[in-house]
């Protein structure tokens, strides 16, 4: 079972990301306070200005002093616009030379002769930021002070279109960074991605080593070590399979002398009237019969592995028709002899498939033998096209193969509980030729049985 590992990808973007966001907090943070330190500046600024204008403005007389401000200038200071609130001018003893009365002071104020001082307060229910300005007569001994507040809505619209300007870009900027990132990475990796994509597109037995094309340094000496695991791989399979091949043909000789000499003595006790014991005789020549086809599977299998891996390529499109009929003829006459019957279904037509002639007459043959020996008395065999290419199916009305050991009638010599209980002289190696040779043809093979059909199918497909 394949583990939930995070990729590549995730592993190198997480730590960006979380990067990312730590500049993001930052950079929002320190757009926060520029723009409260740009705009507090600015209008701060803008309210010493207007202090000390209005302090300009005021003049000592005998009667004490007096600002000379027009109507129209008072009604603008002192207008409620969207921001700006009141001012006032006031003395010592708390009165109130002009302005409005009653606007917000520092507490503990000391004058300020030498240049406004801002304070923070609250007025009408609303914060406000203010500044205070002392002057005094030069010739009385008297002095005032200039008061002016207002509201801290400007200068909060001020910093949100700051903060609007320094965030907008940099987020932007950040995101358009990290997709170029998201992007880099995926382009890296797509090296790994595709050899992945094509080691998993393989067929099990191709141990071609992996392309090295493309792929990123730091990954070559994991696929050239995956390369020569492969290579070890290929050789070890070569070795086995030579083996098993030598040691088949090796045992054919000594096997089929046994089988003729059985047979011999069998034939020879019967002529000559000698006391024989005709089970044990009858074994013995089943026993080396048996052999014999064993030796002869096992050299079919080391022949099919070698000769059809790597074979596809060169398979070219063949009628299917004729190769199936003329390996179903044996089978079929054998059927006859032992009280069973095997139908054929083909069209007229040519079924044309890449196959290769010699080796899917082995397959059918295999099939068909699968179903004289473990099957029930009915075996159809079809052969039909279909949609890009040709199938093929031996369905026998048998008692069917239980569901747990379906995924195992392929494997070599296992022969399941039908073969010990039905048939002795089979060598479980009839179906794994098959499912062999037709992969070895670029095509598939599936099995069902009871209660999905009526006994047993197996059904190939071969493209065209």
């Amino acid at each position: 079972m394949r583990t939930a590992n995070p990729s590549l990808r995730r592993q190198l973007l997480g730590p960006l990301m979380w990067v990312w966001v730590a500049v993001a907090l930052i950079a929002a943070w320190g757009a926060y306070r520029l723009a409260q330190f740009a705009g507090d500046t600015a209008y701060d600024q803008t309210l010493q200005d207007e202090t000390g204008a209005i302090a300009t403005q005021v003049y000592w007389t005998d009667r004490g002093p007096l600002l000379e401000l027009s109507i129209q200038a008072q009604q603008l200071l002192a207008r409620d616009s969207e921001d700006r609130n009141a001012f006032m001018v006031i003395d010592t003893m708390g009165q109130i030379l002009a302005g409005t009365a009653n606007l917000p002071m520092p507490e503990d104020y000391k004058a300020s002769f030498e240049a406004p001082q801002l304070f923070d307060a609250t007025y009408l229910g609303e914060p406000v930021r203010g500044a205070i300005y002392s002057i005094r007569s030069p010739m009385l001994d008297q002095e005032v002070s200039i008061v002016v507040v207002e509201t801290r809505r400007r200068r909060q619209e001020l910093e949100r279109e700051i903060q609007l300007a320094v965030l907008l870009p940099t987020v932007a900027l950040g995101l358009l960074t990290f997709a170029l990132l998201h992007w880099g990475i995926r382009r890296g990796v797509a090296p790994l991605r595709r050899v992945a994509t094509a080691v998993e597109a393989r067929d099990p037995q191709d141990l071609q080593p992996l392309p090295l094309e493309g792929v990123p340094a730091e990954a070559v000496p994991l696929i050239e070590r995956i390369n020569m695991l492969l290579a070890n791989v290929e050789r070890a399979v070569a070795l086995q399979r030579r083996f098993v091949a030598d040691a088949a043909h090796q045992l054919r000789t000594p096997v089929a002398g046994v089988r003729v000499l059985a047979q011999e003595l069998q034939q020879e006790l019967k002529d000559s009237g000698g006391e024989v014991t005709p089970g044990l005789l009858r074994e013995l020549v089943s026993s080396s019969e048996r052999m014999g086809r064993l030796v002869s599977q096992l050299l079919n299998l080391a022949r099919s592995e070698a000769a059809l891996r790597g074979m596809g390529a060169e398979l070219q499109p063949v009628d299917i028709v004729p190769i199936v009929r003329e390996a179903a003829e044996p089978l079929a006459l054998r059927a006859s002899r032992l009280g069973r019957h095997v139908a054929l279904h083909a069209p007229m037509q040519p079924c044309r498939a890449r196959a290769h002639p010699v080796w899917l007459g082995e397959a059918v043959a295999n099939l068909l033998d699968n179903a004289l020996r473990h099957g029930g008395p009915e075996i159809h065999l079809t052969v039909e096209p279909v949609e890009g290419g040709v199938r093929i199916e031996v369905r026998d009305n048998g008692e069917g193969i239980p569901a747990d050991q379906r995924a195992l009638v392929f494997e070599p010599f296992w022969r399941g509980e039908r073969a010990d209980t039905r048939s002795t002289d089979g060598a479980g190696l009839g179906l794994a030729i098959v499912k062999e040779v037709v992969q070895g043809m670029g095509g598939r093979i599936a099995l069902r049985s009871r209660p999905d059909c009526d006994g047993t199918s197996f059904e190939v497909w071969l493209p065209a």
